[in-house]
């Protein structure tokens, strides 16, 4: 008995001292997206999730930003957070969780009415904040983290 408690022992130790099998970063990058304005990347996979750099109104077209109304910059700022997705292989509903920030915060129920389309069922935690300025003068950015 003490030898095979000894040899269990052994076994479990050894398998203690193991590194943590970790996961591996993955750069997602698409064309059908805005390009990274600096030094960051359109969304890192890492194990199981998916983080979104934060998108604003920029055409990925034209690499032009979209000064329209706060409905057509949402609706661009979700096409923009989709084509990443998509790239990952996921689509809106694997989106667990989003930051929305805001230029101003009257601009909400209709920045909420554009964004409650994209996320018709199990939509996504959400914080929501107002923000003193946004990249190139947009009313709204969202980032995203998804699950795979």
């Amino acid at each position: 008995m003490t030898r095979h408690r000894t040899f269990a022992a052994a076994l479990l130790s050894a398998a203690l001292a193991l590194p943590a099998v970790a996961a591996e970063k993955e750069v997602i990058d698409t064309e059908n997206a805005p390009a990274a304005i600096g030094p960051y990347s359109q969304a890192i996979g890492y194990g199981d999730l998916v983080f979104l750099a934060g998108q604003i109104a920029i055409d990925p077209e034209t690499n032009e930003v979209v000064h329209g109304t706060i409905e057509e910059q949402t609706t661009l700022v979700l096409d923009n957070l989709k084509a990443v997705l998509e790239e990952a292989g996921l689509g809106m509903e694997n989106v667990l969780s989003t930051t929305v920030f805001l230029a101003d915060l009257n601009d909400f129920p209709a920045m909420n009415e554009v964004y409650a389309t994209y996320f018709e069922t199990d939509p996504p935690a959400r914080a929501t904040v107002e923000v003193a300025r946004l990249p190139r003068d947009v009313l709204v950015e969202i980032a995203a983290i998804a699950g795979r």
